[in-house]
């Protein structure tokens, strides 16, 4: 990262985490003071003060939030790989297409978020609530699509992606629901994308922790049958997670909609204007393409891993959602930083902006290598906790150990990345995600899995170069400064 050229307002992001108004307390209370504040959702201008306080505030509520719902991805894997290696291959599968939904929704999300913190930003509140409103129409129409195509498709994606007849047989429900149901996504997303954009992280992570606590409590109860809910089996899952998520989204709009929201919506912000809508779609089709080509590229690497066996497909599935709870948090101080970028930027602070990526950075960096070697060292018991059978738990652990190895990369990718998208250029890391995910990560794991006969090891290897090339390149790119023109 480029050095900032402005002293001063160097001298003045480096402030400790100290309470504010009191130079003089004890650096641990202003940490606790933080802590409050991040919680208790904070009103506070992020274009002025310390930078590390404001990521501090903003990366609490966010890490919190995807903490949750890296407890939810682990606990859904947990009780459906109770109903065996057929079960875990269809949410394996199913994943691979939702990825797509996820996607998309994740591009409109970014769109929206960007032009809402720029607004901030430049402290246009009434351009703010249009844009997080018509954002809203927009999610609302591409969801409406995806449902339908997805509910109608189920079994044909299913078998697309080399599922045996019994993952069909048993999955289709599953698959259908998940698919079928997606508005609920699109929408937390969206409006969490919204609430992030101006700042006010403490609401969003309310609103996933309710969804995913409504999830984690239900998903068990249809799956098994428990009490009086009845027996669904791996339908279950799908229809805990669509109930738990489209709870928190309706939450959320609740809370969007209420008289003295950071976002002060009305009605007359809903009337539909092309225009802004079309501003959206350009910035918002490069963010989802963004995602796109990242998300679409695991689903040939599930292929390749699929003609493995299913054993290998469940071993890799368990793996990696336990990859997902230990970087899952990291994005929130990801998300942290493209919300600090955008409102920096449209409060014309650049060097601000810069500063926030590089302390962002510093924190991924140092936590996830921590985390890495801990998953490197424990991955047997880890995989253990999910599954005994002596079939799975290998593919499981190598998945693990050989994943973990990229750790101290990935956060370091996560926030350039977000950073990118965070000022408006979308671009950027879009181009990137091809190069190395479709050009260098796919190429290289048929290689090393097909060619030379590494097996799963190949995949696995080449998951972890792949990601540690995007943090490298990124962080080239993101010094040059051209994320600092105009965009949104």
């Amino acid at each position: 990262m480029s050095s900032i050229s402005d002293s001063t307002a160097a001298a003045s992001t480096d402030t400790p985490l100290v309470a504010v108004g009191d130079a003089h307390a004890p650096d641990r209370e202003g940490i606790w003071h933080a802590v409050r504040e991040a919680l208790r959702g904070s009103h506070r201008d992020y274009t002025q003060g310390s930078v590390s306080r404001a990521i501090f505030i903003l990366a609490v509520p966010m890490v919190l939030e995807m903490v949750m719902e890296s407890v939810f991805a682990v606990c859904d894997v947990f009780f459906v790989s109770k109903l065996g290696a057929s079960a875990v291959a269809t949410v394996g599968l199913t994943e691979s297409w939702l990825t797509l939904i996820y996607a998309i929704a994740m591009g409109l999300a970014v769109s929206v978020a960007a032009v809402v913190a720029r607004r901030t930003g430049e402290r246009d509140r009434d351009g703010a609530a249009h844009s997080a409103a018509q954002g809203i129409l927009l999610g609302l129409g591409v969801a409406l699509v995806l449902g339908l195509a997805g509910g109608a498709l189920a079994p044909k994606l299913l078998g697309a992606m080399g599922a045996a007849p019994d993952v069909i047989g048993a999955g289709s429900t599953y698959a259908r629901v998940m698919l079928g149901g997606n508005v609920v996504v699109v929408m937390l997303f969206l409006i969490n994308a919204i609430f992030r954009g101006a700042g006010d992280a403490a609401i969003a992570m309310r609103v996933l922790w309710l969804a995913n606590a409504i999830n984690i409590v239900l998903g068990p109860c249809l799956i098994f049958g428990l009490g009086p809910f009845p027996k669904l089996g791996v339908t279950g899952a799908a229809v805990a997670t669509t109930i738990g998520r489209g709870t928190g989204a309706l939450f959320a709009l609740s809370r969007l909609l209420k008289p003295g929201s950071r976002v002060d919506i009305h009605g007359r912000h809903f009337h539909f204007d092309p225009k802004l809508i079309g501003r959206l779609l350009q910035l918002g089709w490069s963010a989802a393409l963004q995602m796109l080509i990242g998300m679409c590229s695991w689903i040939p690497i599930i292929r390749v891993l699929s003609s493995f066996g299913s054993n290998v497909l469940a071993g890799y599935t368990i793996g990696i959602r336990v990859v997902i709870f230990a970087l899952l948090p990291a994005l929130g101080v990801a998300n942290a930083a493209a919300t600090m970028v955008g409102q920096a930027l449209g409060a014309k602070k650049p060097e601000r902006a810069e500063h926030a990526v590089k302390v962002a950075v510093k924190y991924n960096a140092g936590v996830l290598t921590a985390i890495g070697v801990t998953l490197a060292i424990f991955a047997p018991w880890i995989a253990q906790l999910f599954t005994n059978d002596p079939a799975i738990v290998p593919y499981a652990t190598n998945c693990l150990r050989i994943v973990a190895c990229g750790f101290p990369f990935y956060g370091v990718g996560m926030v350039v990345g977000q950073s990118f998208n965070g000022a408006g250029d979308t671009r950027t890391p879009t181009l990137l995600n091809f190069v190395v995910f479709w050009c260098w990560e796919i190429p290289l794991a048929f290689v090393l899995a097909k060619v030379l006969g590494w097996g799963p090891t190949g995949v696995y290897i080449a998951l972890a170069i792949a990601f540690s090339t995007y943090a490298i390149s990124g962080a080239t790119l993101f010094r040059r400064g051209t994320w600092k023109v105009r965009r949104v």
